[in-house]
């Protein structure tokens, strides 16, 4: 099993490393015209899309792999989990290629993904037995369902932050020029993410304390940053190591908080020496890869993305997950911060659709909306994943 789990990590590591120099081939494709062949086809995006789809095949492998390794399909956990819907999105996105032949897109949608596959990998990577809770078929059906409905989402909102680059005029200021430029900011939150926590790994931090849990019982809870807040009734039992006295509610999962405090800080000091370093906002730095891009196409790349995930989504998060709640709980529908989440989420892309089909909403409002929808995602995925306590903690 060891040396299948070494392979599995190893094929992840070069479908990352294929996917960045994909991103790069995809750059070259839209800065130059003059690397055509005969038939007009640009020869950079060519060998950019076999690099993608090679890229793919690694990870697919890292998939497969690492099934057989565990025993069970491997999307239990926080780390198996992004890693499939990263590679999810790779999917949707290699598919929209073919169909409309977008290079810009790859520009955009590599990145993201090359995000997620890195995001995913600060969390225990350790193939560990299935606890009871997920001992079922429906783990793979259910899981697996979700991530390829938020995967093919995902994409509306790349094809949302294409068009709102191109759309909106940032010699002026707005709240649109606003929005845009945080929307990408949170972007460079998730680098801080990656940042900070390798950083605590490599330094060898760790802080110890003691807690109260919701079941008014004590729990242990370990700390890989120093503690700029700490769990209920915290205790601490590491000597000499700092934390602050600011108790989170037992609710919270205060170890899980203090690391996305510590990304939000890491990703501010990188975003404030980026902009001291080029003078320019990232979305300004980002607009000249979009000049040549076709809102109209953008627009329809969107709608189109949300018009095939959100059935997709509807079947994971909602048909799905109820009746693997009615055989693992004996209930369909609980108040569980996960299940409200994905409610949330379902309710947003169908009135997205409801807005974009009866009142008209295109171009613009439909690109915020996206964008708006994406965030929710990403909202249930580090937000309530990681800080609110609930059934599906332990994922």
């Amino acid at each position: 099993m060891t040396q299948l789990v070494s392979i599995s990590s190893t094929l992840l590591y070069a479908a990352f490393v294929l996917y960045l120099i994909a991103t790069v081939f995809f750059a070259g494709s839209i800065k130059s015209k003059k690397h055509t062949n005969q038939t007009g086809k640009n020869k950079w995006a060519s060998i950019a899309i076999i690099i993608t789809i090679t890229g793919f095949i690694s990870q697919l492998g890292y998939f497969i792999t690492r099934w057989i390794a565990a025993g069970h399909a491997p999307v239990s956990n926080l780390f198996e989990f992004i890693t499939f819907f990263g590679m999810m999105l790779v999917a949707a996105f290699i598919i929209i290629y073919f169909i409309y032949r977008t290079h810009v897109l790859g520009v955009f949608a590599l990145p993201i993904a090359l995000l997620v596959i890195a995001y995913s990998s600060m969390f225990p990577r350790d193939v560990s037995p299935l606890i009871p809770a997920l001992q079922s078929d429906w783990l793979a059906i259910h899981v697996s369902t979700v991530a390829a409905g938020e995967a093919i989402l995902a994409v509306s909102f790349v094809a949302g932050l294409i068009y709102l680059l191109k759309d909106v005029d940032l010699t002026r200021r707005g709240k649109q020029r606003f929005w845009l430029e945080a929307v990408l900011f949170s972007l460079v939150i998730v680098v801080g993410f990656i940042v900070s926590t390798t950083a605590g790994s490599l330094a060898g931090y760790e802080t110890e304390f003691s807690y109260i849990n919701p079941e008014e019982q004590t729990e242990t809870a370990q700390f890989a940053l120093p503690a700029l807040v700490v769990p209920h009734q915290a205790e601490l039992l590491t000597e000499g190591q700092f934390a602050t006295s600011l108790e989170m509610p037992a609710i919270v999962n205060a170890s899980r908080l203090n690391t996305v405090l510590w990304s939000i800080l890491t990703g501010t000091a990188l975003y404030v020496i980026l902009r001291l370093v080029t003078r320019k906002s990232i979305s300004a730095l980002l607009q000249p890869l979009v000049k040549r891009v076709n809102l109209n196409l953008m627009d329809e790349i969107g709608y189109r993305s949300i018009l095939i995930g959100f059935p997709v989504f509807t079947l994971g998060g909602l048909v799905f997950a109820m009746i693997w709640a009615q055989i693992a709980w004996t209930r369909f529908w609980g108040w569980d911060p996960k299940e409200v989440w994905a409610l949330i989420t379902w309710l947003f892309y169908a009135a997205f659709l409801h807005l974009r089909l009866s009142k008209g909403w295109e171009g613009n409002r439909s690109a915020w909306l996206a964008v708006i929808g994406f965030a929710i995602i990403m909202f249930n995925l580090v937000a309530v994943n990681l800080i609110i306590a609930g059934l599906h903690s332990y994922a």
